[in-house]
């Protein structure tokens, strides 16, 4: 279970890695192709309580960091988030989003599971994942 969620780790951190231009746009990718699967078993007050949960949690490191996850529109629920990465610099951006991205995945872990969470992780990132870690499959464990 350690190495499914190491594993996990890994490969939010090389997809992050690899959108080293327009990080802000990346990041609201990310979360929209995350969102899209989470919202879609556990509703979108669930993801949203989530999204709070480990936004808090995250901004003890970077306390910068602000989000809306309650805008009504899916096109603006992560534009607080993106408005907060443009204004630090793309490395900085990156880590409060992997830090960001790392929190949710791991509580999301902790009530559904490390298999349902990388499968979730899985469709939502096929190509990317699969991409971002050669020589590594991203399976369940």
């Amino acid at each position: 279970m350690e190495n499914s969620s190491l594993l996990r780790h890994q490969i939010i951190s090389n997809l992050i890695d690899q959108r080293t231009e327009k990080v802000a746009d990346a990041a609201v990718i990310l979360w929209e192709q995350m969102a899209a699967q989470i919202i879609s078993i556990i509703g979108e007050g669930g993801f949203n309580s989530l999204y709070d949960r480990s936004l808090f949690l995250t901004q003890s490191t970077f306390p910068w960091l602000s989000a809306n996850s309650t805008a009504s529109s899916t096109g603006q629920r992560f534009a607080e988030l993106k408005k907060s990465f443009e204004v630090q610099s793309p490395g900085q951006a990156r880590e409060a989003n992997s830090l960001l991205l790392i929190t949710f995945t791991d509580i999301l872990a902790s009530l559904i599971g490390e298999q349902l969470t990388t499968s979730i992780l899985r469709t939502s990132w096929t190509n990317d994942a699969l991409v971002s870690s050669p020589g590594k499959e991203f399976k369940n464990e």
